[in-house]
């Protein structure tokens, strides 16, 4: 038998895309899908009826074939077949043989049992198909075809459809195939042959199985952002691992130790800053984790390393206002941000401070009048320090004011032209409320200073002139006698200790006198402006009473 040059590329074409489909099956599973690749393969008994073109004879062909049919996307495909029939007795004494090969697009449908696709395997599938190749008959001709020849080729079509119901996951039948195959071997009229073949069998399918997911792997960073010393946990979620193979995980970054999904970070040598954390995981058969691709995933994550945030203070003192070597409480507040540990120390500007913790004792002992300013201080275990600041008085002691001389009434002489040195009723009226004062205060003293006009002092000097040429001529001094006779009757009616009273002469222009009071401490000289002290040996106190009126005289 020998094949044309067509024919051995048909059956090439063949071979090739049986292989294909083959080596293509990994595991079939019934779950498919519209984008997964599929095959379908069928071996069939057919019967061929052919009818010569003119219509010269009919008959029927015998025979069988094998198809394969590869499902790429959404049920479109391609599909091959091979056939062989045979005919005897087509003529007296003629058999006929032909072998097909053809190949063309198929559109497969599977209409499953159930409502939905598997577990339920059972389906019923649909195909249809346009097919077209090279037929080969030999050892005889075709009716009528004028002559004998051992064979022939042919341009074959082939086009029609089918059923395959599946009752198990791979096996089923060829219900039926119905096709129309026209071929164009020589005879006599116009060399075409339209037939009609007829197909049932079995049927066998494979499912490409879809390809795996990727591996993958996220990282997950609680919590992102720490100060130093406080834990940091990394966690790492593997995708699409495959509980039959083992996993294996690694870490690395600045602190990160871990073997498994889970790693910790020691922080507390961190300096501030923003650390990478990453990790990877391989899977695979022990040994031989991540040989293969698709089988190693990583992933990464960071986490910041804040600095301690100072601490703050404030400080303050009580009572603000103190006396010398008076103590006052000083009291400091401070507050750490992350709660560190704190240490507190005080200074002062004068004077002594003494404390360690929040509270410390203030002491003004030594320290000069005014304002001392405090400072507390404060430090955590980072090193950060924080100072507040404020401020107490010390006052100087109460000194009350110096006394100072006080002036009380004055006596008016001149209403008594005949004596206008005694002391009469309005001038006791006077001296009995300056006995009063100095009954009241008894460390203080009196100053009665009494003064002369200018015609007594003009007769005062006359008679001294007098008195140096006459020693027996008595001098007047009127405003030592007024002085002297107030004290008097301040000693003599009043009671008044004459050790508390002082008289003394003016410079003034007037018959009168001023009482003074001295309290303790008070400084009369440097108050008043001083007058001369009244020699009381030489000037005596003369009496009240009147003297009897003379003859004559009313």
């Amino acid at each position: 038998m020998r094949i044309s040059i067509r024919g051995k590329l048909l059956l090439a074409s063949a071979c090739i895309l049986f292989g294909s489909a083959l080596s293509a099956q990994q595991s079939p599973k019934p779950a498919a899908t519209s984008s997964q690749v599929s095959t379908d393969l069928g071996v069939t008994f057919s019967l061929e009826r052919s009818q010569v073109v003119p219509i010269v004879c009919c008959f029927w062909f015998k025979g069988g074939g094998a198809d394969a049919a590869v499902t790429f996307w959404k049920g479109l495909g391609i599909a091959g077949t091979v056939t062989g029939d045979h005919k005897s007795n087509a003529e007296p004494g003629a058999d006929i043989n032909k072998i097909g090969y053809m190949a063309g697009p198929r559109y497969t449908l599977n209409l499953w049992a159930g409502k939905a696709a598997p577990p339920d395997p059972r389906r019923l599938q649909f195909f249809a198909q346009g097919l077209f190749g090279d037929s080969h008959g030999f050892n005889s001709v075709f009716p009528a075809s004028g002559g004998a020849t051992s064979s022939a080729n042919s341009f074959a079509i082939q086009t029609g459809g089918g059923f395959n119901y599946y009752f198990t996951q791979h096996w089923g039948l060829r219900l039926v195939e119905a096709d129309y195959v026209r071929t164009a071997f020589p005879n006599v009229g116009k060399n075409i042959q339209n037939d009609l073949r007829l197909s049932f069998g079995a049927a066998y399918h494979f499912q490409a199985a879809p390809p795996l997911p990727a591996l993958t792997l996220a990282c997950s960073v609680n919590p992102t952002s720490v100060f130093p010393g406080d834990p940091v946990t990394v966690t790492a979620t593997a995708g699409n691992l495959l509980q039959k193979l083992n996993a294996i995980y690694s870490w690395s970054g600045t602190g990160v130790s871990g073997s498994g999904t889970t790693a910790t970070v020691a922080t507390a040598s961190l300096t501030p800053g923003t650390y990478p954390v990453n990790a990877s995981v391989k899977e695979g058969k022990p040994g031989k984790e991540g040989l293969l691709p698709g089988q190693t995933a990583a992933c990464s994550g960071s986490f910041t390393v804040k600095a301690y945030e100072p601490p703050t203070i404030s400080c303050t003192a009580n009572p603000g206002t103190i006396k010398p070597g008076d103590a006052a409480n000083i009291t400091a507040v401070g507050v750490s941000p992350q709660n560190r540990p704190l240490t507190y120390s005080y200074t002062a500007s004068a004077g002594t401070i003494t404390g360690t913790g929040t509270t410390a004792e203030y002491s003004s002992a030594g320290a000069l009048t005014g304002v001392v300013g405090i400072t507390c201080n404060v430090s955590d275990d980072k090193g950060h320090t924080e100072s507040s600041s404020t401020n107490l008085t010390i006052t100087a002691p109460y000194v009350p004011p110096a006394p100072k001389t006080q002036a009380l009434c004055s006596i008016n002489f001149s209403t008594d032209t005949k004596r206008p040195t005694r002391v009469d009723n309005e001038a006791k009226a006077c001296l009995d409320q300056v006995a009063l004062d100095l009954k009241q205060q008894a460390d203080a003293k009196a100053v009665i200073v009494a003064d002369s006009n200018a015609k007594e002092k003009d007769t005062e000097a006359k008679e001294q002139k007098r008195a140096a040429r006459n020693k027996h001529v008595k001098v007047e001094d009127f405003a030592a006698q007024r002085a002297v006779n107030a004290k008097d009757y301040l000693v003599t009616d009043q009671g008044i200790d004459a050790s508390r009273i002082s008289v003394m002469t003016g410079t003034g222009d007037n018959q009168s006198a001023q009482d003074y009071l001295v309290p303790a401490g008070a400084n009369f000289s440097s108050d008043v402006q001083s007058g001369t002290a009244v020699d009381e040996t030489a000037v005596k106190p003369k009496p009240r009473e009147l003297p009897p009126m003379r003859q004559g005289k009313k």
